[in-house]
């Protein structure tokens, strides 16, 4: 899909230094996917405190059963 945007060329430029990137679709492509996945720790993150666990599990009990 293509898509034209207007970007800030000099944060592109920097991008793709720092980055090491060969291209500029190669630096967008790169910081897209790191900012999907913050977004998806975020996500999981938010979870913390909201499921319920049992302290006394042992796991290596249940090992023994099976």
């Amino acid at each position: 899909m293509a898509t034209n945007l207007e970007l800030d060329d000099k944060l592109i430029r920097k991008a793709v230094r720092l980055g090491g990137h060969r291209t500029k679709k190669a630096a967008v492509t790169k910081a897209l996917v790191e900012y999907v996945q913050h977004l998806e720790q975020q996500k999981v993150l938010s979870l913390f405190g909201t499921v319920e666990y049992d302290a006394n599990y042992d796991y290596k009990v249940q090992r023994k059963k099976g």
